[in-house]
């Protein structure tokens, strides 16, 4: 209901007023409709002020706020990699907190220890490949992990045995015409 509507039913009563079609009527219209911008732009604030809830001027000013922006294809990850930059304190240096953390590069990345002190290996494991937008998610994930250690980032692809599950003969391959690129992504 229109905050004009609700001004008219809520003098309506009185009995005092001619509401319809007169100067008091068309009063009440006009301040009815600022209070309905107020109302929008109140909205607004509420929706944007708010990472799990922003859509894009918040969102913007959270990421005006960092160095890096992160590589989000959906509104959803791109909140959830926000949120997980901000997560980011002083304590974060435990590969349960590290991992947590690596959820800001827009992407899922996984930092498992390697056995070697001081590395650690990043993998996308919803990823096959190399991610798309990776130079800034390396920027991004590099900022996060501690200076002092090493990072190997491995990358998946398609094996043969997945290769032969997938397609019966070359033929089926040669069907579809894939790049080499293409093929080796092509693991679902």
């Amino acid at each position: 209901m229109s905050y004009a509507q609700y001004l008219k039913e809520l003098l309506a009563p009185l009995r005092v007023y001619d509401l319809e079609g007169t100067a008091n009527g068309r009063e009440l219209e006009a301040e009815g409709q600022a209070l309905d911008q107020v109302e929008d732009t109140l909205e607004e604030i509420q929706r944007e002020m708010l990472v799990s809830t922003a859509e894009d001027r918040g969102l913007e000013a959270v990421e005006s706020l960092l160095a890096n922006r992160p590589v989000a294809t959906t509104l959803e990850a791109r909140r959830a990699a926000l949120a997980a930059l901000l997560r980011i304190g002083g304590d974060s240096f435990t590969l349960a907190a590290i991992n947590d953390n690596l959820k800001g590069c827009g992407l899922n990345a996984v930092a498992n220890e390697t056995g070697t002190p001081g590395q650690v290996q990043v993998r996308f494991p919803d990823v096959p490949g190399i991610p798309d937008g990776f130079e800034e998610m390396r920027e991004i994930i590099e900022s996060i992990l501690p200076a002092h250690v090493g990072i190997e980032y491995v990358y998946w692809y398609i094996t043969w045995a997945l290769m032969e599950e997938r397609f019966e003969t070359w033929g089926d391959i040669e069907a579809i015409s894939p790049t080499w690129e293409e093929l080796e992504k092509m693991v679902k």
